[in-house]
């Protein structure tokens, strides 16, 4: 009561309640401005109302964050609002730290770590299910397992090799980029046109598998793209789609449809040339994207485009143990316009169609099984294409994995190759209208999401095989075990077995480099060996 008798008084003498540790004192105005006062007054008891709220809760919560808040509240600044809000995210921070802390396991373990979250619904409770223990401090070194969404010199830092499991392979960027994808396999072709592979050892050429494709971060082929695309409009109106060399999500994507797209492109493109020229911008980062041809006539599923989502797994590196599995079939909302300037009517990823304002009653139509996808081709083009009958599952599905097996073997001298390195990649491909297979890139780290039926079936069942894999052919290393045959293969296909960069690990565990020549293999691996070329 005492309390309150006061701030009246200081009300009807003309003061502010105390704010920021000072009394504010105001003089008799006229009506217009006692109404602003009035205003300022009933702000600023809201924002003494807010403090006093956000520090009860602040010192239940932790004492630091407390004190910390109460700093905060002497502070005078401009923004108040700022302030408060600043207040609550160290209150947060404090309290999810002092949490975490205090959850930190210890012990014998084992331990897993779990960054991002990209499929933490199927990675934790997986490891939780084998009595794994989840920790939270990323500089832990005592962990059997580390799973991170985003890489960094800290996900690699004192890995023990033969000991831990890793996913993601350091530098799989000359896989999962496109400007790295597109590097190797110039490379690779460019080294095997001149070796002798063998009668039936033909291997693919990149015109066969990968649409035109110029990087714009090199200036010869910037200056090759720009002459090219004259004659070509005057010929044949291609269209082109520039995609950034290092985002996925098809951010930072557009389309080139008119000569007029293509000379503003042009005029984009030579001003951050001057710039980088004049040091004010960095090259690489400004200009780090390529330009394809875009696939004007995709075959269409009801009239929509679509593409296919598979997996490419490579189980480990000391020997290579590389896999491909079904993913599924990924539509969009709209029918397909070749003239639209909607990126979701071109783009079929799930991040892109859930932009369109149909997805909430469409989204279950935007994604199809492969059993689904391989009936539909079976009705309505077997007859009318003269296809052989469940060509889905069989000419298509050879396709993608001697697609997927020629990328590997393009990088397979490049990658990073320690014991317990893994990595699952979705690769993309697309189906034109006379049934020609396009890769259109490789992704690392692929969404792990689970928000339609499809999804809720393949991509846990994708990720727990994953994990399955990698952990019974890293035991098998560790303790010299012949590798085939594989209890958890199950709807994965080995594509290669044997061969690696680094086969040093021991005298006693280098032997298994030779399994496909000494070990019997089952059906699968003999497919999956006559298409990869490997003995």
């Amino acid at each position: 009561m005492e309390v309150q008798q006061g701030e009246a008084e200081d009300e009807e003498q003309g003061h502010l309640p105390a704010v920021l540790g000072k009394t504010v004192t105001l003089e008799p105005v006229g009506k217009d401005k006692q109404h602003k006062r009035t205003k300022v007054e009933k702000s600023l008891g809201r924002t003494q109302d807010t403090r006093g709220t956000k520090r009860e809760q602040a010192i239940q919560a932790d004492g630091t964050a407390a004190d910390l808040v109460c700093i905060l509240e002497h502070t005078q600044g401009v923004n108040t609002r700022a302030h408060v809000s600043h207040q609550k995210r160290a209150v947060h921070n404090l309290q999810r730290n002092r949490d975490k802390s205090q959850e930190e396991p210890r012990g014998p373990g084992p331990f897993f770590y779990f960054g991002g979250g990209n499929g933490s619904s199927i990675v934790v409770p997986y490891c939780e299910s084998k009595g794994w223990q989840r920790i939270y401090d990323k500089n832990r070194l005592d962990y059997r397992l580390k799973w991170c969404e985003l890489k960094s010199s800290r996900t690699y830092y004192q890995f023990r090799e033969g000991e831990q499991l890793v996913y993601q392979i350091p530098n799989n960027r000359v896989l999962t980029t496109k400007i790295g994808l597109l590097n190797s396999l110039r490379e690779y072709e460019r080294v095997s046109c001149k070796i002798n592979h063998g009668k039936g050892q033909r291997r693919l050429k990149m015109c066969e598998f990968i649409p035109d494709t110029f990087r714009m971060d090199v200036k010869d082929e910037r200056e090759a793209f720009f002459s090219q695309t004259d004659g070509l409009y005057a010929d044949k109106g291609h269209i082109w789609i520039c995609k950034p060399t290092g985002l996925n999500q098809g951010r930072g994507i557009f389309l080139l449809h008119t000569p007029e797209d293509i000379a503003a492109f042009k005029g984009k493109m030579q001003m951050l040339a001057d710039s980088h020229t004049n040091k004010k911008i960095p090259l690489c980062r400004s200009q780090a994207m390529i330009a394809q041809r875009y696939i004007q006539n995709p075959l269409l599923l009801k009239g929509k485009k679509f593409d296919v989502r598979s997996y490419f797994l490579i189980a480990c590196t000391t020997p290579y143990m590389v896999f491909f599995r079904h993913g599924y079939v990924r539509l969009t909302c709209d029918l397909y316009d070749l003239k639209s300037n909607n990126l979701t009517a071109h783009l079929t990823n799930q991040y892109m169609q859930k932009k369109n304002p149909l997805y909430s009653t469409l989204k279950e139509e935007t994604v199809w099984s492969m059993e689904h996808f391989n009936t539909y081709i079976n009705e309505k083009f077997v007859l009318l294409k003269g296809l052989p009958r469940d060509w889905a599952l069989s000419v298509f599905t050879r396709r993608m994995q001697q697609i997927i097996a020629h990328c590997f073997l393009a990088v397979k001298s490049k990658l990073e190759c320690k014991l317990g390195y893994f990595d699952l990649i979705g690769c993309d491909f697309l189906i034109d209208d006379d049934f020609k297979v396009w890769l259109l890139e490789m992704n690392c780290n692929p969404a792990l999401h689970t928000n339609c039926e499809v999804l809720k079936e393949v991509v846990p069942r994708t990720v727990t095989e994953t994990l399955d894999l990698a952990m019974e052919i890293f035991n098998k290393c560790r303790c010299g075990l012949q590798l085939l045959p594989l209890c958890s293969q199950k709807d994965f296909v080995l594509l290669h077995c044997g061969g690696t960069a680094s086969m040093s690990f021991t005298k006693q565990r280098s032997r298994i480099a030779g399994c496909s020549k000494r070990q019997s293999i089952s059906k699968k691996t003999q497919q999956a060996v006559k298409i990869s070329g490997c003995s």
